[in-house]
Parts: C-alpha cells; structure tokens; sequence
C-alpha cells in the first residue's frame, strides 16, 4: 500500500496518479486518509505529553513526601492517576485512527509512474514492439479446440464431467507438451540466474493481502473457507510473501525467484468467444518470476525480465508484441506494466501470456519487506514479477501457428524436452 510519506511529501501528485487509473474520489479518499493521520499524529502527541507530565510528577513525588508535603505529593498522585486515565481514552483513539487509515490505505491502488500512458481501456494501451515469425497456415486452418480434438491433446468435455468448464484434461501428448513448456521455462529461468522455488498452492489471509489480493480481488480467489484459506491465483502471492516480515542485508539484493505452480481464478464474470478452449481456465500451469530489490536498481530488473520473457518468445518461434498498459488496464498493485501477447493466426486475435510488473514500494510496504544498506539504514524494497510464461495461450498460439497439413509442428527449442518432432 501507499506509504503515509508517500501521500504527505507528494499529496497532489498522488491524486493525480490515482485519477490516472480512474480511482473513484481519488482527492476525497486521500484526504480522508490525511485526517486520519492528522488525528493519529495530534493524538500521539497529546500522549507523549502525558507521558512527560507523568515521568515529571513521578519524580517529584519522591521529593515532596521527603520535605513533609504530604498533601502535594497526594495531589500529584491524584494528577497521575488521572493522566493515565486520559491517556487510555487517548490511546483507544489513536489505535481507532491508526486502523481506519490502514483499511482505507488497503482501498486505495498504487500510484502510475509518469511513463504509464493515459487511458480507460485495452485500447488505449501502447506497442512498444513487434517481433516474430510470420505465420503462414493451411487453407482452412483450425482453431486450437478442434485441433486438441483431432490429434487427442486435450479434452474439454471430461475436464466438464470430472470438475467443471475451465478445468481441461491434458492428455497423451498434449500432457507431454505441457510438462516440456514448464520444463523449458524453469531451465531457461535457471540459466538466467533464477532460484526455483516450490511454493504451496494454498495461502492464508495475511499473505493475499501482503501482495495486494486482498481485499481488491477477493471475488476472483478460490476461498477455503473451513480452513480460511485461498487457492493462488498466480505463484506471485507465495513467492513474494516468503519475505514479509523480512529485513534483508542489501548484499543479498537482488532476490530472483522463479516458480512453478498450478493457478486458480474463478473468472467470474467472464463469457464469450473469449473463453472458448484455452483461452480463459479456472486452473492453469505457469511459470513465475519474481525480484525483491533496491529502489535504484529495479528499473534495470524490470528491463531483463521484459528481455527474459521476450526471449523465451522467441525461442518459441512465435509473433509477439509488447504493450505498454495505460492507467486504466493496469492492476490495482502496479506501478508500471508491460503484457506481451502472441498472435493466434486462426482465431485471428492477439492472446495475453504474459504481464511484467514493477511494484515499486506498494508490495514491499503492506509485506514489511525491507532491506539494510550498507549505512544500516532499513529501507523498503521494490518488488517484481512477471509469468515467463502462463502455458494456456502459450499452448493455443503453438498448436493454431505451427499447425500443417502433416501434423503440427513443434518449435526447435522444445523437441529436446517433448521427445518428439510433430504431433500428428
């Protein structure tokens, strides 16, 4: 969440970011936040005056019994007494003002750098770049559904009967062109520096709202609610929740993790052309990087994840563009974020698989994750993530773009991890 100093050295300016992304009464819920905390700082001071007032009467207690002022050092006992009584009202408020301005800081979404583009919508995002393969089909190519159908990769209707729409069974070498993408994306992280990691699928409260889940997307979480739990929507939330509460030395900066993990999203709401096949699941495999570092150094992590993912693109042999997202398609955590999407020559549509996000502090403030300089100054950290890659739209464009009167083709890099050449 937005950091008090944030709001208080740049108040203007934070309204100005949240109109950006079309936060509702931004100026309004800024200044209710700043009453609070001028009420919790009036407060506080009232309180230390107590104590000061208490810490002198104290003393002089002592030194009047000892000059036989018997009735003044009652009188001061007396003041004590009701000091104390005060300040307990005092501090009920305090702590009352403290937690409405932390439940309003939890509404409020991070603040857009300057470079995010102004915009309501999808439309208004900005391509930065293009690049990939053009893509030449057979007369009568087939959309990704039928051909899961023809060659016997994935079956829709059993995922229906053993669960529900959105849970598709992978099966034969459909399985096995799965497992070869996670495999491919893990080794490819590894090689780049990346510590894997093997979260658990599950999360408590605290850690859905120490990545900004929670309370924003509450209603897209799968929720256990016996044991008042979340299935992850995305490996983000346990990777980067394993440093909250964390004060880390700013020699192990920068943290680079990757994960793999079945994600879980209830998609409610979600209806269409484009939620046929692949296109839109309730479970789904992905590959997650994630980077806990320096403010200084974040804009360069930024830009080797956004050269990591594009690599991996290209590696694949698929069309690709890189979409710089305006205020109004940006998640609620966000600073700044890049999607890149490939092109699925059949469906004739551009397919999101992937979103590359800096943080900036708005993570690392609601974790507690900060770091140590070498003046041993404690400084929050920025955080990082991006899917490398999400595997649904991956397997679609694959199929749909590498699909030949023979059979479909799979791409140079992954016929050492499928153990085979095409799929026919």
């Amino acid at each position: 969440m937005l950091t008090i100093k944030q709001i208080t050295d740049n108040t203007e300016g934070v309204i100005r970011g949240l109109e950006k992304k079309h936060f509702t009464d931004a100026k309004a819920t800024i200044e209710q936040v700043l009453a609070f905390n001028d009420k919790r700082r009036s407060t506080q001071n009232q309180l230390d005056k107590n104590l000061a007032e208490v810490n002198s009467l104290s003393k002089s207690i002592g030194q009047l019994m000892k000059e036989g002022k018997k009735e003044d050092a009652e009188a001061a006992k007396a003041r004590v007494a009701e000091i104390k009584e005060t300040s307990k009202t005092l501090q009920a408020e305090m702590d009352k003002a403290q937690e409405d301005m932390n439940n309003l800081l939890y509404t409020i979404p991070n603040v857009p750098y300057d470079s995010v583009p102004e915009g309501t919508n999808a439309e208004d995002n900005v391509v930065e770049k293009m690049g990939g393969m053009e893509t030449e089909l057979p007369k009568n190519a087939l959309p990704h559904w039928e051909l899961a159908k023809k060659y016997d990769l994935i079956d829709f209707d059993l995922g229906v009967k053993i669960t529900g729409a959105g849970f598709p069974v992978y099966k034969g070498k459909g399985a096995r062109l799965q497992r070869a993408l996670i495999n491919f994306f893990l080794d490819e992280a590894r090689a780049s520096g990346y510590e894997e990691i093997m979260p658990p699928t599950v999360v408590n409260t605290a850690s859905g709202y120490g990545t900004g889940q929670l309370p924003d997307k509450e209603g897209q979480m799968y929720h256990c609610e016996v044991d008042d739990l979340y299935l992850i929507p995305t490996a983000e939330v346990p990777v980067t929740n394993i440093y909250r509460d964390v004060i880390l030395d700013e020699k192990q900066l920068p943290i680079k993790n990757c994960a793999y993990t079945q994600c879980f999203r209830r998609e409610a709401g979600s209806y269409g052309k484009d939620v046929r096949g692949l296109n839109r699941l309730h479970e789904f495999s992905k590959v997650e990087l994630v980077r806990i570092d320096k403010p200084e150094h974040s804009k360069q992590s930024h830009q080797e994840m956004l050269d990591h993912v594009e690599g991996l693109l290209k590696k694949l042999e698929l069309p690709y563009r890189i979409l710089r997202l305006c205020g109004g398609d940006m998640s609620f955590t966000a600073a700044l974020c890049f999607d890149f999407e490939v092109y699925s020559e059949a469906q004739q549509r551009w397919l999101e698989v992937s979103s590359v996000s800096n943080f900036d502090t708005y993570q690392a403030n609601r974790l507690k994750c900060r770091y140590r300089s070498a003046e041993k100054k404690t400084e929050l950290c920025h955080t990082l993530n991006g899917s490398a890659l999400a595997l649904p739209r991956i397997v679609a464009a694959l199929l749909e773009n590498n699909q030949t009167p023979e059979g479909i083709r799979i791409p140079k890099a992954l016929v050492p991890y499928c153990g085979f050449e095409m799929i026919d």
